[in-house]
């Protein structure tokens, strides 16, 4: 067995200095400690010793904080002044009962008894006689009462008001800016940020003030004890006579209100500071400076007034002309730089009046930059992509939505959605372009609603009549007003950022092929598992390139079948592929390897795959009418028959919607594709399917033939 250590023997081991000190570094854990030593004063007797040391920070806080508030570029920099001001101020407080419990415990063994500071303090002021004490006491108490602390605080509640009531206008003047293009969604967020950050500093500012007119009651009060209560114990229980108890107890008193009262001064000060510099940018000493000689002839004026106010009969000569003397020198100073500034003004004046430089051409390699998707509005719509209260606008976020459900539903990411307001538009009209060909259009209202009927029949609400622009179904646009009476018809309400994003949707997956880059290509194979890497290498560029592979993939989005499951679509190729081989044959390959994905992808409701299959007649037809060989057979059918075809595909498709059906049009392996090429020139939504895609667990229901 081993042995524990006599000294540690329960198993718990203290933490070492390092430790501690570590802990400490941290700023949390530091400003904790802090305040919780403030509280630690309040209660527990304090050394002489250590109540010189705590009073020199006070000191040296104060300064510091008028410092930062005179150096700092705007308020809001400063925006924690608030609770420095609260932590400031209970330090204080807290060293006057410290300092008190001395005076009233210690004071009769002398002027030393409540340490070196305040006596130092009070010596000086006094010089040899309390009463001049107690008069600057008062009047420093009375500057910073009355004077700076009720002006900053007058300052702080007018600027607090002023700011939330000009919020709105504000607020609205960002919005106005970023749809007028003059700022970006960055820009706008950072302004919204700095107002409502104004808004609470100066809130904050106007409760805050309130701790230092308490502060200065508090130090009034607690020199009136000091004294009273020092006086009464100094003559009745420490046996001292009334002129000594007076010297001791007024000296300490005094002493220990200037060291209290004197970090407030500059504390209340650096708060008016700070307050006032409302709208002022840049550091007190340049904001000051610049606008000081900003007018030579005022601080000319100021020098003739005080030479006038030397050569009067009884007043010293030589302040007030060394005063008029530095106002004559800076009014000079001024005036010359206010002169070398006019003249840079007119100059630049006379360059912008100049005729401009012919800029350099730009390089024709940035003419043949196109944006893959483009969404382009109306100025009548761009309220739907203006932010609301969360930060984000509804038809922003519905496009990042559907971006991830056409991932999910086709296997690869669509490029982003760049949108455009376009003045050549109609205000209530909007475009998506395509590798920048038009691809749709239509047009919308942005403050009102679009109502449909689900079975078609006329909508008798007031609005305007037109057709939804995805489908070209009858619609009517009515105010939001009409909303609950829509809903009590059942009609179907539709918003106009769904109208958009459902017209995108459909766009997309009609053109998904044409957004399959060879980049997006070498994305996807790249992204593949590990254990899938060696396929990849197997298979590209030895059997088929990526550029091979790029156009089987676009078959497939054709005809909206996803590539989500890459490796099964990879292993499928590998079977096939090699010299010689066409894209076609390679695809209708890889589909009869998706025959479940397929066919799951077109079941009906009850589980069942409908199916209109086409007559052995039109079988053979277009069998016969087969030219070429192997992979470069073609259709070559003569028109009249093709007319009839489609013909008979639209009557079979209506019969089959009559019965509430959605089927897949079955035919032969051979001449699936020619089928499908004619087909998805009049109806594109038509899913064609050969006899090899139909995986044999799936359950079948014929609906009709053709």
């Amino acid at each position: 067995m081993t042995d524990i250590p006599s000294g540690n023997r329960s198993g718990f081991s203290f933490p070492s200095i390092r430790q501690v000190i570590e802990t400490l570094r941290s700023g949390d854990i530091a400003l904790a400690t802090g305040v919780m030593a403030l509280i630690v004063i309040l209660i527990v007797p304090m050394p002489p010793l250590l109540v010189d040391m705590l009073l020199a920070i006070s000191i040296v806080f104060s300064v510091m904080i008028l410092m930062t508030a005179l150096f700092i570029q705007k308020p809001l920099e400063f925006s924690s002044f608030p609770t420095v001001l609260l932590i400031a101020t209970m330090l204080r407080l807290g060293l006057n009962l410290a300092t008190t419990r001395l005076i009233l415990s210690e004071g009769h063994e002398g002027t030393g008894a409540a340490g070196h500071v305040i006596e130092a303090f009070g010596s000086f002021v006094t010089a040899g006689n309390f009463v001049i004490g107690i008069v600057v006491f008062i009047i420093l108490v009375i500057v910073n009462f009355i004077v700076i602390t009720k002006g900053s605080g007058r300052i702080a509640e007018v600027a607090a008001r002023f700011s939330l009531d000009a919020m709105p206008g504000k607020q609205m003047a960002i919005d106005a800016d970023l749809s007028a293009g003059l700022i970006d969604e960055d820009t706008a967020k950072k302004r919204r940020a700095d107002l409502e950050g104004e808004s609470a500093f100066f809130g904050n500012m106007d409760g805050a003030s309130k701790f230092v007119r308490g502060d200065a009651i508090a130090g009034l009060i607690i020199t009136f004890i000091n004294v009273s209560a020092g006086m009464l114990i100094g003559i009745m229980q420490q046996g001292l006579g009334f002129q000594e108890a007076a010297n001791n107890y007024t000296l300490l008193t005094i002493g220990d209100g200037l060291v209290s009262q004197i970090p407030a001064l500059i504390v209340s000060t650096a708060a008016g500071i700070l307050v006032s510099k409302s709208g002022v940018t840049g550091a007190a000493d340049k904001a000051l400076t610049a606008q000081f000689t900003g007018y030579p002839r005022a601080l000319g004026m100021s020098s003739a007034v005080m030479a006038a106010l030397a050569l009067l009969p009884g007043m010293p000569l030589l302040p007030f002309m060394a005063l008029s003397g530095a106002a004559g020198y800076a009014a000079w100073r001024a005036s010359r730089s206010k002169a070398v500034r006019q003249v840079e003004e007119q100059a630049q004046e006379i360059a912008k009046a100049a005729p401009p430089a012919q800029p350099s051409e730009p390089p024709i390699t940035d003419s043949l930059k196109i944006d893959d998707l483009k969404l382009e509005l109306g100025y009548g719509l761009l309220s739907l992509v203006k932010e609301d209260e969360s930060g984000s606008d509804r038809l922003t976020e519905q496009i990042k939505a559907l971006r991830r459900q056409l991932a999910l539903e086709l296997g690869f990411v669509m490029p982003p959605v760049r949108i455009l307001d376009n003045m050549q538009l109609e205000p209530n009209d909007y475009k998506v372009r395509i590798k920048e060909v038009e691809a749709g259009a239509g047009q919308i209202y942005a403050n009102q609603l679009m109502v449909m009927d689900p079975y078609g029949n006329p909508i008798d609400l007031p609005g305007h009549h037109t057709t939804e622009p995805t489908f070209g179904l009858p619609a009517t646009w009515i105010e939001p007003a009409l909303r609950d009476e829509a809903e009590l018809r059942g009609l179907s309400i539709i918003d106009p950022s769904t109208v958009i994003s459902t017209h995108l949707t459909e766009i997309l997956k009609a053109n998904v092929a044409d957004l399959l880059s060879y980049a997006n290509v070498q994305s996807l194979l790249s992204g593949l598992p590990k254990d899938q890497q060696k396929l990849v290498e197997d298979l590209v560029p030895s059997q088929i390139t990526v550029s091979g592979l790029q156009r089987v993939l676009q078959s497939l989005l054709t005809e909206r079948i996803s590539i989500r499951d890459l490796s099964s679509i990879l292993e499928a190729v590998a079977e096939i592929a090699g010299n010689g081989r066409s894209v076609q044959t390679i695809t209708e390959h890889v589909r009869a390897r998706l025959a479940r994905q397929i066919c799951a992808a077109n079941l009906g409701p009850d589980g069942n795959l409908p199916l209109l299959t086409l007559s052995p007649q039109w079988e053979r037809d277009f069998a016969e009418a087969m030219a070429g060989d192997g992979d470069n057979r073609h259709l070559a059918m003569a028109p009249s028959k093709l007319q009839q075809f489609i013909g008979a595909v639209q009557s079979g498709y209506e019969r089959a919607a009559q019965q509430g059906e959605l089927p897949v049009l079955i035919t032969s392996p051979s001449i699936r594709p020619h089928v499908r090429s004619i087909i998805e020139r009049f109806r594109p939504q038509t899913v064609v399917m050969s006899q090899n895609e139909v995986h044999p667990r799936i359950r079948l229901k014929t609906v009709g033939s053709v």
